[in-house]
């Protein structure tokens, strides 16, 4: 087996297993085992939480002690266990422990996969910067296909879609024993816990620009965590309209969503364009107003044939709310920090989205979920728009705080490079 073949099938299987129940699970919770909004919220906290200090943890123990390879299987062997046991409780509480367990486990996977397949390539002789994305990109057909198959199968309501998840998860760690191995490096052993903890990129919290730019980071990992949490559960609520019970968004609420995540491979392939175009302000701005009109959309959509089109709209735009901030942000923390703390910086920008940012989305809009609440029926419209309001008010406040220069020359060598 070559080494492609071999790391698309790890990046397949790798989101696989996150495919099969993220999207859905918060369907099941509120369907199935009754759990309020701020129930749901503090569940998906867990992926915040973890996603504050486990990668560089592990970061740290695969450059001196635990190949990567080897870990990675370690952390998804102990995934598989956690999802299993995850799929047998119906109590809030210990299902956010063991969910917290179980990201603590998978969100570092995420980085070393990263890692693997950079060793891999290299080892072969291959180009990473171009070699890499045609391999990442079968993460997202893992993706796509893991929530096709728990819509099709009718196991968004059900407690199989974690069995789905902990049997790719057990498959991948078995699997992990056929990839190349990770030597731990002798130059990064030589750095401070400081430097690998990734402190030290708090130092450009003195810069104003940084300082609002990662402030920014963190609001809009907010929105990410509120769509990934109530997405599902808002079209499984149609079913409550005898009008729309028996339509396919109903019936494959999973399978419409997927759509969001084929969007992003097309708007990944624009945003070089984009950068080179207007500039990344402009482009952080359209992601603003992609997800405010992600949730006007999910607002005044519905099954019927005009508002199944603005719930098709709400799920193309998502791709570049999404792809144009996480990727260009990347970008601008790339050709703005200092070389030597690149990578403690890019690990503070993905601190701020998918940890604090996850962590606060998910509290904070589960409260939200539950004050629209009445007598179980929840206000989608209201909730939406609540939410469609908030990323607005976050345009318009970044338009005006954040000053940056576009420079047309200095971005094209940027966007080429990477």
């Amino acid at each position: 087996m070559n080494t492609k073949l071999r790391l698309r099938i790890m990046f397949f299987l790798q989101f696989f297993i996150w495919g099969s129940w993220l999207v859905t699970i918060g369907s099941y919770m509120i369907n199935t085992l009754h759990f309020t909004g701020a129930q749901v919220g503090l569940v998906f906290s867990s992926k915040g939480i973890a996603a504050i200090l486990m990668p560089s943890i592990t970061g740290i123990i695969a450059d001196r002690w635990i190949k990567a390879n080897r870990l990675y299987g370690i952390c998804h062997f102990f995934g598989a266990g956690a999802l299993l046991v995850a799929a047998q409780i119906s109590d809030p509480i210990i299902m956010f422990w063991v969910m917290l367990f179980n990201a603590i486990v998978y969100m570092p996977t995420i980085a070393l996969s990263n890692v693997i397949s950079y060793v891999s390539l290299e080892k072969t002789g291959l180009d990473t910067v171009k070699d890499f994305p045609p391999v990442r990109v079968f993460g997202t057909v893992g993706f796509i296909l893991a929530m096709w198959t728990i819509s099709f199968l009718k196991l968004e309501l059900s407690n199989i879609q974690l069995y789905v998840a902990s049997g790719a998860s057990l498959l991948l760690a078995l699997y992990s024993l056929t990839l190349q191995d990770c030597p731990t490096s002798k130059a990064k052993k030589n750095k401070s816990l400081v430097s690998l903890l990734g402190i030290d990129a708090f130092v450009l919290f003195k810069q104003k620009k940084m300082a609002i730019f990662f402030l920014f980071a963190m609001l809009l990992g907010a929105a990410l965590q509120i769509t990934n949490t109530f997405g599902n559960p808002f079209l499984h609520d149609f079913a409550l309209d005898p009008h729309y019970k028996d339509s396919l968004v109903v019936k494959y609420p999973a399978v419409l969503l997927s759509i969001s995540q084929i969007s992003e491979v097309f708007f990944i392939l624009a945003i070089p364009f984009f950068l080179r175009k207007f500039g990344i302000k402009k482009v952080m701005l359209i992601s603003m107003v992609a997800w405010t009109l992600r949730f006007v959309f999910f607002a005044f959509g519905n099954p019927s044939s005009g508002g199944f089109i603005l719930l098709l709209l709400s799920m193309i735009v998502y791709g570049c709310a999404f792809d144009f901030f996480n990727i260009s942000g990347a970008i601008f923390v790339e050709k703005e920090v200092d070389h030597r703390i690149r990578a403690s910086a890019q690990g503070l920008f993905m601190t701020m989205v998918n940890g604090i940012g996850a962590y606060v989305g998910a509290i904070i809009s589960g409260k939200v979920v539950d004050y629209f609440t009445v007598d179980g029926v929840k206000d989608w419209q209201s909730i939406w728009l609540v939410f469609g309001a908030y990323t607005l008010i976050l345009a318009v406040v970044f338009a005006v705080s954040f000053k940056y220069k576009h420079d047309h020359n200095e971005m094209k060598k940027v966007t080429i490079g990477h």
